[in-house]
């Protein structure tokens, strides 16, 4: 049946709804197929608001790679505001894409890419708008097949009952596999319905089917196990790696937004993975190896993407982008073609120890001398031994001394709050840090108008990383030691003016380890949040602690367990985790052995230049380090 585009009953509604433009789609390099010729038909989804949604790599690239298929189609939707709910509601009309403004329930599959746990409650809406039932024991053959991916998917469990599949890692090969399974599946008259198509996917052992695996407890609420329910369903199923990235060169036809958006800018991703080993980081840990782009790809792609896009800044993208081992050349070439254009770049992600002026001065040789981002995370030496972030005080103070004698006046520094073994005395040498970074950049300047900004962040322990295991901080002490520091700043008379405090309360901190560390129970969380009205409860203005806390205690009223076992205690070896049959390649030893390291303060050193540590991931994934350096050089464009 030919599928309508609502936009005939869309379009009266606009002037009613704030940022109307946001639902109007046409954007330059967005694709319209006809939909009788597509055989596969994906909605890709970003859980937030377009002006969020729309700059995310992860779901460009998909949306690229799939339509650059014949036989595949693939349209794009995100979440609508409170009011466009409403109005949709009220006339009847559907969750619908942005590109066609097709309803998204005709779609054969719904990708929905989640970069954080607290767009769950988003997911729910679509669903509901879309008239795909909320839980996927509902479905019928008809309804389209839920994938989830992104970081988050790690541990689907939270949203188990509201996905049919759920994808680990990355995404570049396997919607491709899974569109193939799709038309092989359709070609062949839907054998099985829609058990059998989820039963093709499973048995791959690419592809997390949650139906497919029972969960029993202990009486004390643990996990007893988790296990497949059904002959043909592997045991564990494993995360996805790309190794190639030169093969892939995406997004080659970068959007270019309508209304405005977050980040305005192309981004090359120049490398993806992590090995510096920092225990409070799930994207560096299920991201592993480190393969990078060589530098050419690199040139051609910021080249391709500047001309087809207009983007005036170019993001070198990566977890830690100054160490690309050949960082230096990229930015030289770069800022040598792009010489006396509008074309500026940024490092969006830079270490200390891996910053050096020369850089800096290539990437703003076009661009404004805006500000320079580091990350300390931990406020003492010590804590930072914990967290395995091996920069020292003296590392950070010569580094914005260089900053600042170079002609910087701004310098922000990035921590976190609730670290594991974490005592009121490190979170206030944060205020020491602080106050000795302004001194010097006065002393090495000679001037009085340096400013340093501290922004904080709350700590969450993660699926897959060493700190699995920890227990996470209460938001009362989270907020009683971010107090305790932001007196102390502005209490200092020397200092205290020149040093900027942006913090976040410890509420949203606690409903986000109870979603990362969730299992299935949490579902039932979710729905009943969902249900009282919570929306985009990754926004301050529109999370409710209030109304977490009273779902949580209304299902969990009866269970074994309550908000503080999902997040304030810390868990033994021996217990189940939620998400131990998903393999990141991680060996479940070595995160429980640096975790016991992280205890005693022991560092360890980034494997891409040492020995390796035996994490599990290169020969458990049959993957290996790619490390250039290329040798080669990129040439200057030539002047027409």
């Amino acid at each position: 049946m030919p599928v309508e585009s609502v936009f005939a009953q869309l379009e009266p509604l606009l002037p009613t709804v704030q940022k109307p433009i946001q639902y109007v789609g046409g954007e330059l390099n967005s694709t319209v197929k006809d939909w009788d010729s597509a055989a596969v038909r994906w909605a890709l989804m970003y859980p937030d608001a377009y002006e969020v949604g729309l700059p995310n790599q992860g779901v460009q690239i998909l949306y690229e790679i799939l339509n650059e298929r014949d036989w595949i189609l693939a349209e794009r939707t995100y979440s609508v505001f409170a009011d466009m709910e409403q109005a949709m509601r009220q006339h009847k009309i559907p969750q619908f894409t942005v590109d066609a403004h097709r309803p998204v329930g005709a779609f054969d599959l719904l990708g929905v890419s989640f970069a954080t746990e607290l767009g769950y409650t988003n997911l729910l809406t679509a669903l509901d708008l879309a008239g795909i039932p909320l839980h996927a024991t509902d479905r019928g053959d008809d309804a389209p097949v839920v994938i989830a991916g992104g970081h988050s998917a790690f541990n689907p469990e939270p949203i188990a009952g509201f996905i049919d599949a759920a994808v680990l890692g990355d995404g570049e090969e396997v919607v491709l596999a899974i569109s193939e399974v799709v038309r092989e599946w359709k070609e062949q008259g839907r054998p099985g319905g829609r058990d059998g198509l989820l039963m093709r996917l499973a048995a791959s052992g690419g592809v997390y089917v949650p139906k497919f695996y029972d969960v029993d407890y202990l009486p004390d609420g643990r996990i007893q196990r988790v296990v497949p329910n059904r002959p043909g369903v592997p045991s564990r199923v494993h995360k996805h790696t790309l190794m190639d990235l030169d093969s892939w060169p995406y997004p080659s036809k970068p959007l270019v937004p309508l209304a405005e958006t977050v980040h305005e800018r192309y981004s090359v991703e120049i490398f993806r993975g992590c090995t510096r080993g920092c225990r409070f980081c799930q994207a560096g840990m299920i991201t592993r190896p480190v393969r990078e782009r060589s530098i050419t790809t690199i040139g051609d792609m910021v080249e391709n993407g500047v001309k087809k896009s207009g983007f005036e800044e170019v993001g070198l993208l990566s977890l830690s982008s100054a160490d690309h081992s050949e960082i230096a050349e990229v930015a030289k070439g770069l800022a040598d073609r792009y010489d006396g254009t509008n074309v500026s770049l940024s490092l969006p992600s830079t270490r200390v120890d891996a910053f050096n002026i020369d850089l800096a001065n290539e990437l703003s040789r076009n661009g404004r001398r805006s500000g320079l981002t580091f990350a300390p995370e931990g406020g003492s030496e010590r804590l930072r031994k914990v967290i395995n972030k091996m920069v020292s005080e003296d590392d950070l103070i010569r580094t914005v001394a260089a900053a600042y004698s170079a002609g910087w006046r701004q310098v922000k520094l990035y921590f976190m709050c609730g670290l594991p073994t974490e005592t009121d005395d490190d979170v206030m040498a944060i205020a020491d840090l602080a106050k000795r970074v302004i001194a010097t950049g006065r002393e090495v300047s000679g001037r009085r108008d340096i400013r340093c900004t501290v922004s904080i962040g709350g700590f969450v322990p993660k699926p897959h990383t060493p700190f699995q295991w920890a227990s996470q901080l209460d938001h009362e002490t989270t907020d009683a030691r971010l107090k305790q520091l932001r007196d102390a700043v502005r209490q200092d008379k020397q200092y205290g003016r020149a040093i900027g405090f942006r913090y976040h309360d410890g509420k949203p901190g606690i409903i986000e380890g109870l979603l990362s560390r969730g299992d299935r129970r949490v579902g039932a969380i979710i729905e009943a949040v969902w249900r009282d009205g919570g929306r985009f409860d990754g926004w301050s203005e529109h999370f409710s602690f209030d109304r977490w806390m009273a779902a949580a205690d209304r299902v969990l009223g009866c269970t074994p367990v309550d908000l503080d076992w999902y997040t304030t205690r810390e868990r033994l070896y021996d217990e189940v985790l939620p998400w131990d049959h998903l393999d990141s390649g991680l060996d479940r030893n070595w995160l429980w052995e640096d975790w016991q390291d992280a205890l005693h303060e022991v560092e360890v050193d980034d494997c891409r230049w040492t020995p390796c540590f035996d994490c599990g991931v290169c020969p458990e994934m049959g993957t290996d380090i790619q490390v250039g350096p290329t040798g080669k050089q990129l040439l200057p464009l030539s002047v027409v």
